[in-house]
């Protein structure tokens, strides 16, 4: 029997709801399947009548270390489908991970401690709010590995960040502690006592009208935000250009724990 990887429990009056991320033995690293559980989820959740807030969080000592590219590099039929998913001309199960909190009518609140690298990061920022330790380290880490953001991502920083900083996360991989996020916009709140912060949040929403908290966030999505379909056919597009070729494969031998190769001249013009 295969142990699920992404877990959902309900408080008994069955309007909160906790998602967790349940590999904390790999730091809850993404797997293939992890990422379908997670569309299953958040499709199971758009059916629940008396639901009106989800927490997210990560199982163990951090919430996610990002994606585990040696589970997902094992099998070659793995690989295939996951490439594959940068062609197609729609928003992609990667893009839906952290997308598909949008299409909630509830608020996404995410808990974070330790790791949130990458993937990781890409799904907090899905979330309406994020609530981290002051510790935490946060990165987008995608330039590590030769890639761009494609998981909704870049579409999510552009509501978040001036384009300067966004930039420089992205660019840099940088690692980034909880309180630097927080102060920097990529966190919402960052605490000593997450916890209370995220329970306070709860309580608070759970007073108001959900069909104000729905429609709120509705508004807030389609006035603030981006046109987010084109800055996700913009991050499949540009993944196209790197997966695979010479100097991303350069990345991976070198953050595998490789010998250090230099890399060769850009392609992208």
């Amino acid at each position: 029997m295969t142990t699920r990887t992404v877990l959902t429990d309900f408080n008994a009056e069955r309007t909160v709801a906790t998602v967790r991320l349940n590999r904390p033995e790999k730091l809850n690293g993404v797997t293939w399947h992890m990422l379908r559980e997670m569309r299953q989820v958040q499709r199971a959740l758009r059916r629940e009548k008396k639901l009106r807030v989800v927490v997210l969080e990560g199982a163990g000592t951090s919430f996610c270390a990002g994606l585990d590219f040696k589970s997902a590099l094992a099998s070659p039929f793995t690989v295939l489908k996951m490439y594959l998913q940068i062609w197609l001309p729609w928003r992609n199960v990667f893009q839906s991970w952290a997308m598909g909190w949008r299409d909630l009518p509830v608020p996404v609140i995410a808990r974070v401690q330790g790791h949130c690298f990458g993937a990781g990061l890409q799904l907090v920022l899905g979330a309406d709010i994020r609530v981290c330790t002051l510790d935490a380290c946060i990165s987008v880490m995608e330039s590590k590995w030769g890639l761009v953001p494609d998981m909704g991502g870049v579409a999510l920083l552009a509501e978040l960040l001036p384009l300067d900083v966004a930039k420089e996360l992205v660019l840099t991989g940088r690692v980034i502690e909880g309180a630097q996020a927080a102060e920097l916009g990529v966190m919402t709140h960052a605490s000593e006592l997450p916890d209370a912060v995220v329970h306070g949040l709860v309580a608070e929403i759970l007073e108001r009208s959900p069909d104000a908290v729905a429609a709120g966030k509705r508004l807030l999505q389609r006035v603030w935000g981006p046109d987010a379909s084109e800055h996700l056919a913009q991050e499949r597009r540009w993944q196209r250009k790197l997966v695979g070729f010479k100097n991303q494969r350069i990345s991976l031998h070198r953050h595998a724990g490789g010998k250090s190769v230099p890399f060769v001249k850009s392609r992208i013009k």
